[in-house]
């Protein structure tokens, strides 16, 4: 299904006049791609991204007077599709950008794509080709190996000394496999297992009993939404002790649900919007967390409950940012000029203050996160706390 929204705009983000002056002054839209996953395995987190569009524009809906086309596509959760989607809105639409999508491998189809057609991605999935492969992406997610690490160090306090590793069978499973790996031989634990499963399969016994049998302390998956419960509520039925772990590609309303008395002490790293109203009031990313909670009441009528909604509200924001610097160079949207320039001013970010993070890019690194991007939370009553 495809989605066409035209927004009036004036100033996005208040970045000085002369770069407005210019915005004013193009001829054409800007226009904003907007990939998602309303079906399929992968909506538990498409969903809540596509609302967090909708808080985004309810936000900040204007740039120096001028007007922005939002097209939307689901993709139904299949690569492929995503991929013709990017295609399609490039080709036929002539959008200066595609934010999406809601799964990894998605992501990375779109990012081909963009390489190929030279369109700037912002991925809000966690995504990562190195080197000129991703060259014309950057992604909102904290990397794999930052989010992993925090894990990691609550771990080694705990005193656990070997770990069960159960993941999706895919690119983020890989990513979350490799970052634990890397992070846990430092830290003295063992990792005594690597399972996987599909996201769309229905049982995860086999594996399950496979890492109760080697009695880890333990127990961290690679997994995400809906889906990621499976491991949980099999542990469970098994009757392992042990404390559990998830990643930040866990935290949403579903998960919760689904998971139920399973996923009960949980810890997990995430950004700091799940907890904005726990943080100390000088950090800035709590500011921002506030406005966006307020704007996706006013969007869609209840508040976020989960994190991926916010980062396409981050995404949105980074958007406007570069837009505006890049108007500085005259080029006019719709043009390879524009894209490039465009691409060129995301690259630059600095110290732009997010929902999950205060974000800076570099041409050679596709995440803008550090360590202000990141808390530990733990699941309490169905509630996320900050675990101090």
């Amino acid at each position: 299904m495809k989605v066409l929204i035209r927004i009036c705009a004036s100033a996005g983000i208040a970045l000085g006049l002369g770069a407005l002056s210019t915005a004013g002054a193009w001829a054409a839209d800007l226009k904003v791609g907007f990939i998602t996953s309303l079906s399929g395995p992968v909506s538990s987190l498409g969903i809540p991204y596509e609302k967090g569009m909708k808080a985004a524009v309810a936000y900040k809906s204007e740039l120096g007077g001028h007007k922005i086309q939002l097209v939307q596509l689901d993709d139904a959760s299949d690569p492929s599709t995503a991929a013709r989607n990017a295609r399609k809105m490039i080709d036929e639409d002539k959008v200066d950008v595609i934010i999406g999508t809601a799964g990894s491998p998605g992501a990375l189809a779109i990012a081909a794509v963009a390489r190929e057609t030279k369109t700037p991605l912002i991925s809000i999935a966690n995504a990562n080709l190195p080197g000129e492969d991703g060259a014309w992406m950057v992604t909102l997610p904290q990397p794999a190996p930052l989010m992993v690490s925090a894990v990691v160090e609550r771990m080694k306090k705990s005193g656990v000394k070997t770990v069960g590793y159960i993941g999706f069978s895919d690119a983020w499973g890989d990513l979350v496999y490799d970052a634990l790996q890397k992070s846990a031989e430092p830290a003295g634990i063992k990792v005594v297992s690597n399972e996987r499963y599909a996201r769309a399969d229905t049982s995860v016994t086999g594996q399950v009993l496979k890492i109760v049998a080697l009695r880890p302390d333990a127990v961290i998956t690679g997994t995400s939404g809906t889906p990621g419960a499976l491991p949980y509520l099999a542990l469970a039925e098994r009757g392992y002790k042990g404390q559990i772990y998830g990643m930040h590609a866990l935290i949403n309303p579903d998960f919760v649900r689904v998971g139920g008395t399973a996923v009960e002490g949980l810890l997990a790293p995430t950004g700091p919007v799940i907890v904005a109203e726990q943080l100390s009031a000088d950090n800035p990313i709590r500011k921002v967390s506030m406005d966006f909670r307020a704007a996706y009441q006013k969007a869609n009528g209840a508040p976020p409950t989960d994190a991926f909604s916010a980062y396409t509200f981050d995404a949105w924001l980074l958007f406007l940012d570069a837009a505006q610097r890049a108007a500085a160079t005259k080029a006019e949207p719709g043009t390879p000029q524009f894209r490039l320039a465009l691409r060129d001013a995301i690259v630059a970010t600095r110290e732009l203050v997010g929902t999950h993070s205060v974000y800076n890019f570099k041409p050679t690194d596709r995440y803008g996160s550090d360590e202000r991007s990141r808390v530990v939370v733990k699941l309490e009553k169905g509630q996320w706390k900050l675990d101090k």
